[in-house]
């Protein structure tokens, strides 16, 4: 499908479709759907469309719902979505489960669930931290040990996102206590809604339950739902690690208040002129600062993503969350500084305070999930600007000899 037509034919085929088919969505509630982690049955149908006609995952092969289309004419695609507000095309950029899946799953679990996942008709979460295995992965103790035609996987997660709600969970576990810390550890998609698997939700500051504790004894995974081989999840994990970070550097929440910001005009500009303070050198230069990290954030994230390929994982990545860390951060600094004292109000009389609030306490969130803030600079350090690595006196021995507070 890649040379059956021009540029300029692919984008008349895409408005036509469009226009034959989107007539919008509902608008979500505000706080409804925890944040992203269920999807309403009028996404559902649209997705179901989109993945159909082929415009949801087009780089990819034809026998996986694509058009082999090379990566311009895919941007294509996602440009004449973006003009009319409708979702679901780029998810062979942005869906980290079906990537994940794609690059590295069975033919049977792939057959099973790359379409329901493109649909977003199976809700996923990640099982990677543990309480003793946060910013070292590597260091994880859940365990996996085969049973016949599966896998027996006992341990804990934490700080995991949606699990109240996910069919599936992206399990990192131990499956080789004699190997190396790193060769020692598989990945597989662990089916959630089974005995043996609980979930206790954690409060955030954000007055949010979305993280999790997921607390797993006897567990049951089929061995088809190994990705790679056995052994071979630090490989995979970095791949997904790759897509997650691409998406955390490209966007994150904004405010939940429902109370709506201009779409004419910068919205943190469209702040300042509500609140009289536009004129104000200073804040004018923050204001300037935090737009200028936006665009260059956004320029080398395209960078990055057009040096990725599907199934690969990319250092450059990090330099995208950890902007992104900051951009948030700088935002939610500059948006209290436009409120000034008002920024200390709350509740549904006060929205813009309330959003302030919100988006200074959920910056967090993309400062420590996918990796922390000093674990991306290290990866920086190490990866992209060939600095020396830090010692692991841990890395080359056998997992059960390393030493462990636990």
């Amino acid at each position: 499908m890649a040379d059956a037509m021009t540029e300029d034919a692919l984008r008349e085929e895409v408005r036509a479709w469009l226009a034959a088919n989107w007539q919008g969505l509902p608008k979500p509630q505000p706080g409804a759907g925890g944040a992203g982690w269920t999807v309403s049955p009028e996404q559902k149908a649209w997705l179901a469309k989109v993945v159909e006609a082929r415009w949801a995952a087009p780089r990819w092969p034809e026998a996986w719902f694509g058009r082999g289309l090379p990566d311009a004419q895919a941007r294509i695609i996602e440009r004449e979505f973006a003009a009319v507000g409708a979702p679901g095309s780029g998810q062979d950029r942005t869906n980290l489960w079906a990537n994940t899946l794609l690059a590295g799953g069975t033919e049977g679990l792939k057959q099973k669930l790359i379409g329901p996942l493109l649909r977003q008709e199976v809700a996923m979460c990640l099982l990677y931290s543990e309480p003793g295995a946060g910013s070292d992965l590597a260091g994880i103790r859940t365990k996996a040990e085969k049973a016949g035609d599966h896998y027996v996987v006992q341990g804990s997660k934490v700080w995991t996102s949606g699990a109240a709600t996910a069919d599936y969970g992206m399990l990192i576990a131990r499956t080789d206590w004699d190997a190396s810390k790193h060769a020692g550890i598989s990945f597989f998609f662990l089916p959630m809604k089974q005995p043996g698997v609980e979930v206790r939700p954690l409060r955030q500051i954000t007055d949010e339950s979305h993280f999790n504790e997921v607390f797993i004894t006897d567990a049951i995974v089929p061995e088809e739902n190994l990705l790679k081989g056995l052994g071979e999840g630090w490989g995979v994990l970095q791949t997904a690690l790759a897509y997650e970070r691409s998406v955390m550097g490209e966007g994150a929440r904004g405010p939940r208040s429902g109370v709506a910001e201009s779409k004419t005009e910068e919205p943190m500009i469209a702040l300042a002129r509500e609140a009289g303070r536009l004129g104000d050198p200073l804040l004018r230069q923050d204001l300037a600062q935090v737009i200028a990290y936006r665009r260059l954030n956004a320029l080398n994230t395209a960078r990055a993503k057009a040096d990725l390929a599907q199934g690969t994982s990319s250092p450059v990545m990090s330099l995208g969350k950890l902007a992104m860390s900051r951009i948030l951060h700088e935002e939610a600094r500059v948006r209290t500084a436009i409120l000034g004292a008002g920024s200390l109000l709350e509740g549904p009389d006060h929205p813009r305070a309330e959003d302030a609030n919100f988006l200074t306490l959920n910056a967090y969130f993309t400062s420590i999930g996918g990796g922390t803030d000093q674990i991306q600079r290290n990866i920086i350090g190490e990866r992209v600007l060939g600095l020396p690595k830090e010692p692991e006196v841990d890395r080359d021995i056998p997992f059960r000899e390393v030493k462990s507070g636990r």
